[in-house]
């Protein structure tokens, strides 16, 4: 179903960014901070030394992930090894956390909201949010939905962050996170009333002491929450603090003035002298809930949701028709030999995913993390049925690209045309959302040599299908030529070896140096570049070449088709050429010039851990100002900028990075961007560099990077995905839980950036959800918008946790522009249990001595589950003593003879006991090193309470006991000798330093200016 509404979109936008950039220059000359969306907001604001929403993020999640690496240890003398791993694939999962934290901010659904934001003394409100977010990301990440999970998890760092920021937290003199917010047994401050006052007037631009004093009182029993009114809704009630700031209309309402600590700009936060403090507390919050997050899932799945360690998925797609028995056996054989060689080397050995297809069948998705399992899968794949096509091909690479990670490369075999066209919008979104390349090898009749494929070729037609399309295969080229894939025709005889690609593709640190496609019949001339970091260059050439000479830096030539060595080696398949240079490679330009019968396409990759990312955004001033990223294809003809991510640097390289250059599908020049220059002797494994786009060009383009390091060799990578500008945006406004069993809308917008005319919206999902998919067809006027929806029926059997993939796009009926919005929605229980267990003290015994391997401390506790779920497990995180177990309530001289227990007793019994031992007193025992008790393994009543006993030596005073409910809530029960509460530890591990420093400012002044001129 699709509503209509519509409306004026913003016109003359690039002259207009020009003057906002300009005014900012202008207004603000002080030098400040702010706690803001992203590091442009630093710019827009002059707040060079700001924490924001993206600096706390990224840190925090930097700073859990490296402790993780190094098993706890939270010191260690060098963090070199551990962040050279940090590759692509870790700050690409970054940058989802950091886009949906920053997009609260910049989407009209959430931006003023104030749940959202914990503004106008919607606490409560906004705690529900907060703990709904946590539980909606650990059924994602129990499902193995770990873009979902990311998604949920920016949300809630934002509205968490907010909450220091926004509310009277630090000015009541709180030096420790608020454990309320995502622990509901902790001690709750109340919230003002509405008929409350809680401000004075302040009539200057710096606000001191304008909260009333009960606002401000460190009394435990007086104190009050409060939160800033922001803008006109809700309306705020006179005597109530307003956000404040310029961009806060209420701040001119009674009691004017604000009290945010977004910055230490005076001009945007009226009490911007607690900034710091507000930011190292939203950081400690923000690490707290990382913590957690890692403690409830265990490492080895926090890594994984980052995208740590991780060697890139093996995808196969696989035609299972029945002549597909030689392709099947390739990909079986090939997959054999890449987990022969990934067992070699240390690491996970990835993640493996299968799709299988014929018609009308698809699937089901086979995926694992275990290759003898793959393997014995794959062995199990028969070549049945079917000899006719076309095939659902496209329904299965929908499939592969849903469950598969970003970044990934998918392997097509198939000898069949697409039957499912229809999907093909849908496919090629997800493609570019998620920068995964599509690869096809398409196998012809065996009876057909290279020559009679030629001939093939040119004529278009073949025996056994003279009926069918000659261009029966063109979807697939346009889907690896967007995607920065291949598409390899080749024969039976020779798919095992063109299989040879996957192997190449799929090893770890896999950089792009060339991609480029052609169609000249002429000599045609490719230059790429090998700098000092790179190893194992390989050339990968599809097509019929003629002639092909490869030229070295130091001009010495070789003509492949004809000559061995001394520069590479050639293996010549039917379809596929692959070149590999020889050792040692000199560093320089190279040359390779090539005469074709046909479409060429060239592929140089390599092996080497820099890399980059890179995105377009334009600017906004809503309620905070800073850079919103463009979704989907960028708008052609109009300004913007381009934000790029080099990752992969290791603390000791110094290498700069001057422009990135958008090169059309032939590798012409298309524009060149500027970018701020910066060295890079960070400590950190990337770093974020900013151009101006004058005008997005109207032609397709892909991206290279280049740079250079210090001996002065220039350096080049390629993003190898195309891009194709437009003129109409679609913006997924509403990402709305699916609740099993009801229905859902989700709303969205379509602006359109050219003439009057008339569209038409297609929508898809993975799991048949949606009512209808269209296509809708309507009209927009010139520059003008139209707001719709789509409506999807969850089933009551949907399962909590799972992931609904939407795709949207929308084609213009009298022009090729087109675009597409991808969101991700979340299944969830109607009621979710969002109670973590409770732990209560009822007894302590502590006679600790001055000598304290002379005596022991007991504390005895009750563990129950507060929520609906039951309790699940157990696990000691800290102490060096032993936890004891009890069904009932143990008997008192029991518990009175193991309280007073000597040193060497409880010695002897550590040693005497393991983890999940049944003794004969119904007890179990754990101890710091064992894996957490399954509880419902040792006792079918998970639901009733359970008695425990933690004894320890007074040499350890203090001791953790991890309790987790079914539902995934944790539960911190920290134990001490005296039985006191402590306060929560507020050091922060900030190894490194800002990526802006002062230099900085100055290339980024210099920067803005030339954007002026």
């Amino acid at each position: 179903m699709i509503s209509q509404s519509r409306g004026r979109i913003w016109e003359g936008t690039g002259r207009q960014v020009h003057w906002f950039i300009l005014a900012y220059l202008l207004l603000l000359a002080l030098p400040c901070m702010g706690f803001l969306p992203n590091f442009w907001s630093r710019v827009l604001t002059l707040s060079w030394d700001s924490r924001t929403h993206q600096y706390i993020t990224e840190q925090a999640i930097l700073n859990v992930t490296l402790e993780t690496l190094r098993g706890g240890k939270k010191h260690q003398a060098s963090h070199a090894e551990e962040q050279t791993r940090l590759d692509r694939g870790f700050w690409r999962a970054v940058g989802e956390v950091v886009k949906s934290n920053a997009a609260m901010d910049f989407l009209s659904s959430t931006r003023s909201d104030p749940v959202y934001h914990f503004d106008s003394e919607h606490v409560d409100s906004a705690i529900e949010m907060l703990r709904q977010f946590w539980a909606q990301t650990l059924l994602s990440v129990r499902a193995k939905e770990y873009q979902s999970a990311r998604h949920s998890l920016g949300q809630l760092f934002h509205s968490l962050q907010d909450f220091y920021s926004h509310s009277n937290w630090v000015e009541m003199g709180q030096r420790f996170i608020y454990l309320h917010l995502l622990q509901p047994e902790e001690p709750a401050i109340p919230v003002a009333k509405e008929d409350t006052p809680t401000c004075m007037e302040c009539f200057s631009v710096t606000c001191r002491d304008n909260l009333l004093p009960r606002l401000t009182s460190t009394q435990q029993d007086s104190r009050l929450l409060t939160t800033g009114y922001f803008s006109t809704f809700p309306p705020k009630p006179q005597g109530k603090c307003s956000h404040g700031g310029i961009l806060d209309s209420s701040r001119y309402m009674g009691a004017k003035g604000g009290i945010n600590k977004d910055s230490t700009s005076p001009f945007f936060s009226p009490h911007h002298y607690l900034h710091v403090e507000a930011a190292t507390l939203a950081t400690e919050a923000t690490l707290s809930v990382l913590r957690d997050l890692r403690d409830t899932v265990g490492n080895k799945i926090f890594l994984r949701l980052f995208h740590v360690k991780q060697i890139p998925a093996l995808v196969f797609v696989i035609d299972t028709t029945g002549s597909m028995f030689e392709e099947i056996t390739a990909a079986r054989l090939r997959a054999h030999s890449i987990i022969q060689s990934r067992a070699s080397r240390p690491g996970q050995p990835g993640t493996f995913l299968l799709v299988p297809f014929h018609d009308p069948e698809v699937g089901p998705v086979y995926e694992t993390d275990d290759p003898k399992q793959f393997m014995e899968h794959m062995e199990n794949l028969m070549a049945l049925g079917g000899g006719d096509e076309p095939e659902m091909c496209l329904s299965a690479i929908q499939l592969a690209l849903t469950h598969s990670p970003p970044l990934s490369e998918i392997f097509v075999f198939t000898d069949a045309s697409p039957k499912d066209a229809h999907l093909f919008d849908a496919v090629k979104a997800l493609a570019l959302e998620k920068k995964s390349k599509v690869t096809f090898l398409l196998t012809e009749d065996p009876n057909y040599t290279t020559e009679s494929r030629v001939r093939w070729r040119r004529r278009r037609r073949r025996k056994r299908r003279e009926a069918l399309s000659s261009d029966r295969f063109s979807l697939y080229s346009s889907l690896s030529s967007l995607s920065g894939g291949l598409t390899i025709f080749t024969t039976n005889s020779d798919i095992h070896r063109v299989s040879t690609i996957v192997e190449d593709n799929t090893a770890a640190d896999k950089v792009t140096l060339l991609h480029v496609e052609s169609d000249q019949e002429l000599m045609s001339s490719h230059i790429f570049r090998v700098d000092s970091s790179v190893r194992n260059v390989t050339l990968h050439v599809t097509g019929i070449l003629i002639r092909c000479i490869l030229t070295s830096p130091s001009d010495q030539s070789q003509s492949l088709l004809s000559e061995q060595s001394p520069l590479a080696e050639v293996e010549r398949f039917d379809g596929l050429y692959r070149i590999s240079l020889l050792s040692p490679m000199q560093p320089g330009q190279w040359k390779l010039q090539t005469k074709s019968d046909g479409h060429l396409i060239f592929n140089v990759i390599a092996d080497s851990s820099i890399d980059f990312l890179y995105y377009f955004a334009t600017v906004t001033n809503e309620t905070h100002p800073g850079l919103a990223r463009v979704e989907g294809s960028p708008v052609a003809g109009v300004p913007a900028f381009l934000v790029v991510a080099v990752t992969g640097l290791a603390p000791e390289e110094e290498v700069s990075f001057s422009h990135l250059t958008l090169l059309g599908g032939d590798g012409e020049i298309v524009q060149l961007v500027k970018l701020n220059s910066s060295s890079s002797s960070s400590s950190y494994s990337v770093e974020e560099l900013v151009g101006w786009v004058d005008s997005v060009p109207r032609v397709s383009f892909y991206a290279r990077l280049t740079g250079q390091d210090r001996r002065g060799n220039k350096l080049e990578r390629v993003s190898t995905e195309m891009v194709q500008p437009t003129h109409v945006e679609i913006q997924v406004y509403s990402v709305p839980r699916l609740v099993p069993g009801h229905s859902t809308t989700v709303n969205f917008d379509i602006l359109n950036h050219g003439p009057a005319r008339p569209f038409s919206l297609t929508a898809d999902d993975d799991c048949g959800y949606l009512h209808k998919r269209g296509p809708h067809r309507f009209h927009v006027a010139e520059q003008g918008s139209f707001r719709g929806q789509v409506d999807l029926h969850t089933p009551a059997t949907a399962q909590a946790g799972a992931t609904v993939t939407l795709t949207l796009t929308v084609h213009a009926l009298d022009s090729p522009d087109s675009n597409y919005a991808v969101a991700y929605l979340t299944v969830v229980p109607p009621d979710p249990d969002t109670s973590p267990p409770s732990c209560s003290p009822t007894h302590v015994q502590s006679t600790c001595p001055s000598i304290c391997n002379e005596s022991s401390w007991t504390v005895s506790l009750v563990v129950s589950d507060r929520g609906r779920s039951g309790l699940a497990a157990l696990q000691l995180q800290k102490g060096e003593g032993i936890v004891t177990l009890f069904h009932s309530l143990p008997p008192k001289e029991d518990s009175l003879g193991e309280a007073q227990s000597s040193p060497d007793q409880e010695q002897e019994h550590r040693d005497k006991t393991k983890s999940r031992d049944h003794d004969q007193q119904n007890k179990a025992r754990l101890q710091k090193g064992d894996l957490p008790l399954n509880v419902s393994e040792w006792d079918l009543g998970s639901s009733q309470p359970l008695w425990v006993r933690y004894t320890s030596s007074c040499c350890s005073a203090q001791a953790e006991l991890l309790v987790w409910d079914t539902a995934g809530n944790m539960k911190r029960c920290r134990l001490t000798s005296g039985q006191q509460r402590q306060p929560t530890d507020t050091s922060i591990d900030t190894s490194g330093a800002e990526r802006i420093t002062l230099t900085g400012v100055f290339v980024l002044l210099g920067l803005l200016c030339s954007f002026m001129l």
